[in-house]
């Protein structure tokens, strides 16, 4: 009976051995799913070791000194450019700046350049507006261009020149200046169709020109009203008496009062003032006039 359990127990003991030869030799021990000690289940440690682990850090590193240097280059272009919340933003140039602007198929629609000579603008319509942008200063297009200011003054010594017609519902002059309209090789036209009023309400209004000057009215008339009107340089007409038979030419030196006479095509000139009338014997002045 002995010797059985002995025999037994050497049986067991070698097949516990070839159990612990086969568990130690497997190739890698990570596969298995774990050991038990003690009746507790043990699993492998897992990790990143050796180079690959020096290489994680070094790449980690890296990306850091390449943050900080980003940060550091950008805080530099924001100082040497004045790009700041409480500074004007300045675009500088040794040539010229240009900002453009396109649609969404890349096409260029408006174009601002600003160079040493000129600045130009390219757009369909040019706007400039007040300070809440409600009303419109000065628009320009390539109909017409507009100036909504209450007041248009120009500064310069020679005025305003234009090339063609010029409309506009009123023109004055700055407190205390004279208003001057002028032409000095064409002729001067104010047009409307119901009527151009030209006043003075201070100073005196002034019309000269070269030649003639030409008040017409094609269905009213012309109105003259002051409570002087002087008509100056009007030439004297000479009489010919049918008494005496005065010549032609003859004259009233010693005359004060004079009457005023027209022609019929319109020229003015001044005849003695009698009792009657004295147009009729001083008429020949329209003759060879």
């Amino acid at each position: 009976m002995d010797r059985k359990n002995n025999l037994k127990n050497e049986m067991e003991e070698t097949k516990m051995t070839q159990e612990q030869y086969i568990l130690a030799a497997q190739p890698n021990p990570l596969h298995q799913r774990g050991a038990s000690v003690c009746g507790a289940q043990v699993y492998p440690a897992v990790g990143i070791y050796g180079w690959r682990k020096r290489c994680l850090y070094f790449f980690i590193l890296l990306l850091l000194v390449t943050m900080i240097v980003n940060l550091a280059l950008t805080i530099w272009i924001l100082k040497v450019m004045n790009f700041t919340p409480d500074s004007p933003l300045i675009l500088q140039s040794d040539r010229n700046v240009t900002v453009n602007a396109r649609n969404e198929q890349g096409q260029l629609t408006g174009q601002l350049t600003v160079g040493s000579e000129m600045v130009e603008a390219q757009c369909q319509r040019f706007e400039v507006r007040n300070a809440d942008g409600e009303r419109v200063l000065f628009s320009a297009d390539e109909e017409e261009i507009s100036i909504g200011t209450e007041k248009l003054k120009v500064t310069g010594n020679e005025g305003v020149v234009f090339s063609h017609s010029v409309e506009t519902s009123h023109v004055r002059a700055e407190p205390f200046q004279d208003l001057k309209l002028e032409s000095p090789t064409r002729t001067l036209t104010l047009e409307a169709p119901r009527g151009v009023e030209v006043s003075a309400g201070v100073g005196d209004f002034t019309a000269s020109c070269r030649k003639d000057l030409l008040l017409q009215s094609s269905e009213g008339e012309i109105f003259l009203d002051a409570s002087t009107i002087r008509l100056g340089n009007i030439p004297l007409g000479s009489a010919v008496d049918p008494l005496e038979g005065a010549p032609a030419g003859t004259t009233y030196t010693k005359q004060t009062v004079y009457e005023l006479c027209a022609c019929a095509n319109g020229k003015l000139y001044l005849s003695p003032a009698e009792k009657g009338s004295t147009c009729q014997t001083t008429s020949n002045f329209c003759l060879w006039s």
